[in-house]
Formats: structure tokens, sequence, C-alpha cells
């Protein structure tokens, strides 16, 4: 093999190589860029998971203390027909 052929082979494996990685590098960059939206996601859905939490909590204390939305049907007046 002489040094041509030699050197045109290493520079042909060269580009190959510089090829792959900026094909590796775009594929991590699309990767990490996914990892941030299904994080941004999980913190949303984790965000509304806690309010509707507190709401039926909310909802739970009212009904047992007798509040507006607590009232059983025993407590209330009977209907105008009795």
């Amino acid at each position: 093999m002489s040094a041509d052929t030699a050197s045109a082979e290493v520079e042909r494996r060269l580009i190959d190589l510089e090829t792959r990685l900026a094909f590796q590098e775009h594929a991590l960059l699309e990767l990490s860029d996914a990892l941030a939206t299904s994080r941004d996601e999980e913190t949303r859905t984790t965000l509304l998971l806690h309010r509707a939490l507190e709401e039926l909590r909310q909802l739970r204390m009212a009904m047992s203390s007798g509040g507006p939305l607590g009232n059983d049907a025993a407590s209330e007046p009977p209907p105008p027909h009795y």
C-alpha cells in the first residue's frame, strides 16, 4: 500500500467518523429535548394532581362538617307537600 493510498484511507475513515459523530450529537440533542419536555409534562401533571387532591380533601372536610355540601337528608326540612 502506498503512502497516498494509506493517507486517502485514513482521510476517508476520519470523514466517516466525523459524520457518525455529527449524527450522534444530533440524536443526543433530540433526546435531551424530549427528556426536558417529558419533565415539564410531569411537573404539570404533578401540580394538577396535587390541586385535585386538595379540592377532594376540602370537599370531604365540608361534607363531614355538615357544611353546605355536607347536609344529610335527615337534617333538611320536609318537602312542601307534607
